[in-house]
């Protein structure tokens, strides 16, 4: 009998503990434009930079992100295990679906432009001038490229 009473006692505890945890991660927030911390990200070629907003790319949840990358930035084709959200918020942002990055493919998203990539859809991007998007989805996030050589983290590992 005691069994059962700890038993429901550490389901009772989960659950309230799990609570907690929901209540903590659903909490109001606001982030201004200066509060952005940006970073370089290593699964991107050079240049570009994001800013966390909510969540971590590794956990299987909710996540949104901020990108920004500089003029004439190129991604090679690549896709990610999960669905994706992208608002453009300034600048153009280009994209193009296929296993190989071909601009004639592609197409101008402008400032206040969405798209939804499925899972797995192999997809390129590029930019003309400086362009910042917002990606939102839940995770775990990752970027897989389509040819192992485009990936960045595996240049420099070799350098």
């Amino acid at each position: 009998m005691k069994h059962r009473y700890a038993l429901v006692f550490m389901f009772l505890a989960a659950i309230g503990a799990a609570a907690i945890a929901w209540a903590q991660t659903t909490a109001h927030k606001m982030v201004m434009p200066d509060d952005l911390k940006w970073t370089e990200v290593a699964a991107l070629p050079s240049g570009a930079k994001i800013a966390m907003l909510e969540g971590k790319l590794e956990e299987a949840a909710p996540f949104t992100f901020r990108a920004r990358f500089p003029a004439n930035y190129e991604i090679p084709a690549h896709w990610h295990p999960a669905i994706e959200h992208v608002t453009v918020l300034s600048g153009t942002f280009n994209m193009g679906v296929g296993d190989k990055f071909d601009k004639a493919k592609g197409k101008p998203l402008a400032s206040g432009s969405y798209a939804i990539m499925p899972p797995k859809t192999n997809h390129f991007a590029w930019t003309d001038r400086e362009t910042v998007i917002q990606i939102h989805g839940v995770g775990p996030w990752g970027i897989t490229y389509v040819n192992p050589a485009d990936d960045p983290r595996k240049r420099q590992s070799k350098e």
